[in-house]
């Protein structure tokens, strides 16, 4: 049977992106290790200051829009030679230019559902998956910065919201 592990959460609350930004800079510069931001929407320029890299997404969707290109053409180029070979409208077995809107198409297809089971997966979300969080309101207008209480004091991490104008500040265990 897993033993569960929980972490003690310090986090703070902040009522606009820029104050945001403002605190990571300042959290950055004071050697604070930060466990987590969370924002309502993306956040311009917040990624390089947590040291995030970029993401491999469009390499993946590259990979899958070339999987569906290829089932097309070569599924295409099967039926339409070995299968089935029929002339229609006087247009050789093979022709190309014909298999350009179904190619472009499966292309697409492809990528999009690709891509969206890639994220899905490397973000833990899906169907019967429940992820803890730290304040309902994150998902709608606030903004927060989160602490491991194991890597940084309470008191530092109360004394830096304090300083970088947090609305509020909150523990959960999650």
């Amino acid at each position: 049977m897993a033993v569960a592990s929980h972490k003690e959460i310090i986090y703070g609350l902040y009522d606009d992106e820029q104050d945001l930004l403002k605190a990571v800079k300042k959290a950055n510069e004071s050697h604070l290790d930060i466990m987590d931001v969370y924002s309502p929407f993306p956040v311009h320029g917040l990624d390089p200051l947590l040291g995030l890299e970029e993401s491999r997404l469009h390499i993946a969707g590259f990979v899958y829009g070339m999987i569906g290109f290829l089932t097309a053409f070569l599924g295409m180029s099967w039926v339409f030679t070995k299968d089935w070979p029929i002339i229609f409208g006087g247009k050789p077995y093979w022709s190309v230019p014909a298999f350009i809107p179904i190619v472009f198409e499966m292309t697409v297809l492809f990528a999009a559902i690709g891509m969206v089971v890639s994220f899905y997966i490397v973000c833990g979300l899906g169907p019967g998956v429940t992820n803890a969080y730290l304040d309902d309101r994150i998902t709608d207008d606030k903004f927060c910065i989160a602490f491991n209480k194991a890597e940084v004091s309470e008191s530092a991490a109360e004394a830096f919201f304090k300083s970088s104008g947090a609305s509020e500040v909150s523990h959960k265990i999650i």
